[in-house]
């Protein structure tokens, strides 16, 4: 088959991935739900829920155990952790998410 041919072939969502957009829905819900019932300045938001992603690192970090412990094999580094959640907080600024797709939408009430 030549390659203008080919089928496109589409990988399903990992179970991971799927998990991982399951979870940013649930905190983007959980953020605009909170500031639509006590409103407060944008920055002041986002400089809370950042102390509450630091606060779950060190919690999660906790529950893992020292010289990988948990059966994940995640070992907690700090430092190369927070450089890790810092490139995804730049990725997320510097890469608006892809067009809408009804699909994906959250349902906002019913008809």
């Amino acid at each position: 088959m030549s390659g203008s041919s080919q089928a496109k072939v589409t990988q399903a969502p990992s179970a991971e991935s799927r998990a991982q957009t399951a979870l940013e829905r649930a905190l983007t819900v959980a953020f605009w739900q909170a500031l639509q019932q006590r409103p407060m300045p944008a920055m002041a938001a986002l400089e809370c829920a950042a102390r509450t992603v630091g606060a779950l690192y060190r919690q999660v970090a906790a529950a893992h155990g020292p010289h990988g412990t948990c059966p994940c094999g995640w070992e907690p580094d700090p430092e190369a952790d927070l450089i890790m959640l810092e490139a995804m907080l730049a990725a997320g600024l510097m890469h608006p998410p892809a067009a809408a797709d009804l699909a994906t939408m959250v349902p906002a009430g019913r008809a």
